[in-house]
């Protein structure tokens, strides 16, 4: 069964310009497609006409009228005072309007009315309540809050006040509540934690219907979807497979149209060659060898069938670097920040030495946009100290981008931030970016997310650096804009510090993660696969004990804080041991290279390099114990 027809659907904005031209495609029952293409290329376009907000210009939309479509794009706006539960509640307004009118048959035969069609309906309606989880609902609401990591005090809380990523995820949770048989979802990881995307792909893996997702996040693209619809020049282009097998088989796909249009080229040009020396004979006289050029030249009109394949342009930019003198970047000691009555973090002491790549993590909520806005220097009112480096110049790219003045246009608001530098060497900068033609006269306020994003970093990466704040960098870029940034970080060698959810993101480029929970920050010197190893594994650890367990009568020792300082220290003395048997690996290695003096001054420098972080780490290992010893 056929749950989404759609037949030459065309839509455009301006007489110029098609964002969807003939676009046609069908999604089956139960199918889970990935919806992809650059940013304008309509994708959100085609579900606000799927879901009735907007009407194509041509074509056809067709979907199953007993089919009900659940849609996550943007917040509705709900009555005011609604609080989180309320909002939940609300995926079960049919099922109240059922339970009423049950309720008034119900109360109109307590009364003594004995009508025949009224006890038909009370039974109708009475099974299509059951059929539908009315007696459930609870249960419901509670494995969807649980999986979204929507607490009790949140779903008490006014949804009003809250923030716009814990929104988003109440509405998706609204969302995957109601009786729906076809879910679209328009970049639903973006304001969603690790947790609550990976309880999300286990949820789509079970959903019986069927579901069509827009995404740029290539991890949950992997886990959820089976086939790949792009739209390109306002078509679609179809791949079976996720988006694993979409990547390698569009390179695939362009290889083989390459080689097919160079073959096709040059026979193309070995017959221009004949037909011309044809007419050469034609004219000394050769009336014959006329005829055959033009149809040698009709010939070649009928091989030109394939047009070169192209490659979009992409952003090439780089990261101005500063030289760095010294080594630490930035040391934090014993930072807290408070609103009101509410502790975000306390006690946090840490340190950032130059070249180190860290990702900041932790649930929505914890404080992990004001932990970089206290480092940034955005936000002055906090516990403790903060310590820049002597030589360090850092920049930021804040999660929600704003610009002091939205009515200038992009070209106007770059010339006034970079005073000095010309129009059309700031359109060449732009153009870099993707900005290009009259796109530098868009006003700030009419760009998209993505779009906001690419400014903002035209204006931070022609500045020399060398400490890099990122929040989520990557929300709202497109694939292909999220590798361009991923090739220059790449690139970039000075230190950089990053909040993400993208879990591709963090993997190619954290070598060591801060987590953010309980009220502290856990440093944890390694990379996100051995985070994630060693998180399981503590999770299993802390699973609470069987009830038939005797309970353990002896005081809990210190808080939060000495807990994470327990951590860090266990984690401390595991660094350290694999620090020193790797010193002793190369104190071998050095004494049996022998001769080899190009391979004795590598290890030597291998092994002084080592010595330092083992220092390092012994230092570390040593003001931890001090302050464990002063919480005990």
């Amino acid at each position: 069964m056929i749950d989404i027809s759609v037949q030459g659907l065309v839509k455009s904005f301006d007489l110029e310009k098609r964002i969807l031209d003939g676009l046609t495609f069908q999604v089956d029952s139960g199918e889970r497609v990935g919806l992809l293409g650059r940013n304008g290329a309509g994708k959100t376009t085609l579900f606000r006409i799927l879901t009735g907000e907007l009407t194509p210009d041509e074509g056809e939309v067709s979907l199953p009228r007993d089919r009900r479509i659940g849609l996550i794009s943007q917040i509705p706006v709900f009555p005011a005072g609604y609080t989180v539960e309320d909002v939940l509640r609300s995926a079960f307004a049919r099922m109240e309007a059922l339970k009423a009118e049950t309720d008034d048959l119900a109360h109109r035969m307590a009364q003594g009315e004995s009508d025949p069609a009224v006890l038909k309906r009370y039974g109708e309606l009475t099974a299509r309540f059951e059929a539908l989880g009315g007696y459930d609902t609870d249960t419901a609401v509670n494995k969807v809050a649980a999986g979204l990591r929507i607490d009790g005090a949140m779903r008490r809380r006014p949804f009003s006040q809250l923030s716009g990523g814990e929104k988003t995820r109440v509405n998706l949770g609204r969302l995957l509540l109601e009786d729906t048989d076809i879910l679209l979802l328009d970049e639903p990881t973006n304001h969603l934690d690790l947790h609550a995307v990976e309880w999300l792909e286990t949820y789509l893996r079970t959903f019986h219907g069927t579901v069509l997702v827009i995404s740029h996040d290539r991890y949950f693209l992997d886990r959820t979807v089976t086939r790949i619809v792009e739209i390109e020049n306002g078509k679609a282009i179809f791949y079976s497979g996720n988006y694993s097998f979409y990547a390698v088989e569009k390179e695939r796909r362009y290889e083989e149209k390459l080689k097919q249009y160079e073959k096709e080229q040059a026979k193309i040009r070995q017959l221009e060659k004949a037909a011309a020396q044809l007419r050469v004979w034609a004219y000394q006289g050769a009336d014959k060898t006329y005829r055959r050029a033009i149809s040698m030249e009709r010939r070649i009109e009928r091989l030109r069938t394939t047009d070169r394949p192209t490659r979009q342009k992409g952003m090439t930019a780089q990261f101005r670097e500063s030289e760095f003198h010294g080594d630490e970047v930035l040391s934090l000691h014993e930072v807290g920040k408070a609103f009101d009555t509410r502790t975000l973090f306390s006690g946090v002491t840490l340190r950032i030495c130059g070249g180190e790549r860290i990702a900041l993590l932790g649930d929505n909520g914890t404080g992990k946009t004001t932990f970089l806005n206290l480092i940034a220097g955005c936000d002055t009112a906090y516990d403790g100290l903060i310590r820049q480096g002597p030589a360090v110049r850092m920049a930021y790219l804040e999660q929600t981008i704003r610009f002091d003045h939205p009515d200038r246009s992009v070209l106007d608001t770059l010339l006034y931030a970079k005073r000095g530098e010309t129009a059309q060497s700031a359109r060449d900068r732009l153009a870099r970016y993707q900005f290009r033609g009259e796109d530098v006269y868009k006003p700030v306020s009419a760009l998209s997310g993505g779009e906001l994003s690419r400014l903002r970093l035209c204006m931070l990466m022609d500045d020399e650096i060398n400490f890099l704040l990122l929040d989520e960098p990557t929300n709202h870029l497109d694939i292909d804009s999220r590798e361009w940034i991923e090739s220059a970080l790449a690139a970039y060698e000075g230190a950089l510090l990053f909040v993400s959810h993208d879990r591709y993101f963090i993997r190619r480029f954290a070598d060591r993660v801060w987590e953010l929970s309980d009220g502290t920050v856990t440093d944890y010197p390694m990379d996100f696969d051995r985070y994630r190893t060693l998180s399981e594994e503590r999770s299993k650890k802390e699973m609470p004990r069987p009830a038939h367990h005797k309970e353990d009568s002896r005081p809990v020792r210190g808080s939060r804080v000495h807990q994470a300082l327990r951590r860090q220290l266990t984690i401390c003395e595991t660094a350290v041991g694999k620090l020193e048997a790797a010193c002793r690996q190369l104190d071998e290695e050095l004494a049996q290279c022998g001769a080899d003096a190009q391979k004795a001054a590598e290890l030597y420098e291998r092994r002084v390099e080592t010595q330092g972080r083992l220092e390092e780490e012994m230092t570390r290992w040593e003001e931890l114990s001090l302050q464990l010893e002063e919480q005990e």
